[in-house]
């Protein structure tokens, strides 16, 4: 009874959202755009984070941290997978009503998330060095890449700590308390940046140094809010702690195929990254532009789907899969809106923002601004692509078929390197533009035949009664 009126202050006080009952486009809606406003703070930042670099330190400084990218994804993107791929369970025992299902799964994945923080920290620092090698690291951009990278590295446990609470937080239905602590460690990093590269001299680990201290004050945030204003993840010694392995199996089969797609799906860009490099530092420079400024721009579909993974998961729990197809067709509706949108800007500014990232008067900076405006058309022109991959892979993770994304991931994968190995030693620079729309479509032909399959099974289960 304790329990139940816990829950009910919560919903009221609007804490946490039930998303199994109303309009899915208002529920939708509500949840992603203080999660967009939240996603955009950050790659604002990140934005500025490239801006200094570019301006303050040259443009093999940014080529450097910039050939980062692909293998900083790859990582950092296992990483926030895993960590979100925890939460799933969480949001699923939400759906059902089973709040102390809730505070046990969130007790397992909190230990999983500190054992997987401090291995992974230790492995990967260990082999950066060897990885920008074998990706052809131009040899002057390589010391630039390897200090931004290591240092990148070493925040690990704080990218865990932020991504695996914040995501507990928003599998409940609360959206808007991890975007106001990223607001807040946007507005850190920013300075932090200018102090650190500006005042203090440190290059570009000044850049990854804020970059890591930031999200450190953004997971602690996420900490004293959920002691302070989240009962249903407040754990009771004992009553909520006694391990139980089958939870600990539970999550793992949740987070690391989300991991894993990350990561897979990057190989792919590390073995376009690395054809890339072979192009030289001025074609890297413009990439790793152009890459931020699509970055900023990706970040709707990326709103659009973290909000599938918590509206699949309580809908599911709550056996509601009725719900699954209007989700689906509301957020496609949102996400083709914006597609369009987003062509049009970038196809008419997309030198413009490009140019942000150099200083003018800098030898080949039209050169740059020209590269750079070639992949923001090419890829912005299949952007509805892209809006489907984010929707319908995080709602089938969401439902409980994380293993189906990494096959994703795999499509994903083949696409991106097979325009490598193919379309760049013919093309060029412009045939690296279309890895991405490849990878894309690849993985929507996967994805929408394994969305009705699991949406199939869902149903029968839900009506199968119960034993």
């Amino acid at each position: 009874m304790k329990e139940n009126e816990v829950s009910t202050k919560a919903l009221k006080k609007g804490a946490v959202s039930d998303m199994t009952t109303g309009s899915p486009m208002k529920l939708i809606l509500s949840f992603a755009v203080p999660l967009l406003g939240g996603m955009l703070f950050q790659q604002f930042y990140s934005l500025v984070d490239t801006l200094i670099v570019g301006r303050f330190l040259g443009v093999d400084a940014l080529a450097g941290v910039g050939s980062t990218g692909s293998i900083n994804f790859m990582i950092i993107g296992f990483c926030m997978g895993v960590a979100n791929g925890f939460a799933i369970p969480i949001s699923q025992r939400f759906g059902a009503k089973d709040y102390k299902g809730v505070k046990s799964f969130y007790y397992h994945g909190a230990i999983l998330t500190a054992v997987f923080a401090v291995v992974m920290t230790v492995v990967v620092c260990l082999l950066s060095k060897a990885i920008l090698i074998a990706m052809n690291t131009p040899e002057n951009i390589f010391d630039y890449a390897f200090s931004y990278i290591f240092t990148i590295f070493l925040g690990i446990p704080v990218i865990y700590l932020y991504n695996y609470t914040s995501s507990a937080i928003r599998a409940l239905g609360d959206s808007k308390a991890p975007v106001v602590f990223l607001v807040i460690a946007s507005g850190i990093n920013i300075a932090l940046d200018l102090i650190f590269i500006i005042f203090f001299g440190m290059g570009v680990v000044g850049a990854a140094l804020a970059t890591v201290i930031s999200q450190a004050v953004s997971g602690i945030l996420c900490v004293i809010y959920i002691k302070k204003r989240v009962p249903y993840l407040h754990v009771e010694k004992g009553k909520d702690t006694k391990k139980r392995r089958g939870y600990f199996k539970v999550l793992l089969s949740a987070g690391l195929p989300m991991g894993l797609q990350y990561s897979i799906t990057a190989i792919g860009s590390v073995i376009l990254q690395t054809a890339v490099n072979s192009l030289g530092s001025v074609i890297v420079a413009a990439n790793t532009a152009a890459i931020r400024v699509t970055v900023f721009f990706s970040c709707p579909f990326d709103a659009l789907g973290a909000t599938m993974t918590t509206y699949g998961g309580q809908n599911v729990g709550a056996n509601k899969g009725e719900r699954l197809n209007a989700g689906l067709k509301d957020a496609g509706i949102l996400g083709i809106i914006y597609s369009v949108l987003a062509f049009l800007i970038l196809f008419f500014l997309g030198r413009q923002l490009t140019g942000l990232f150099i200083e003018s008067g800098v030898t080949n900076r039209a050169e740059v601004m020209e590269y750079g405006w070639i992949y923001l058309t090419i890829n912005s022109a299949f952007y509805i692509l892209l809006a489907f991959v984010n929707i319908v892979r995080f709602l089938i993770q969401g439902m409980g078929f994380s293993g189906l994304a990494v096959l994703a991931g795999v499509m994903e994968m083949v696409g991106r390197a097979a325009v490598a190995f193919i379309a760049v030693p013919i093309f060029g620079y412009p045939g690296a533009c279309f890895a991405s729309p490849t990878a894309w479509l690849l993985a929507d032909i996967f994805l929408f035949t394994a969305y009705f399959h699991c949406r199939k099974k869902v149903l029968a289960r839900s009506a199968t009664p119960a034993a």
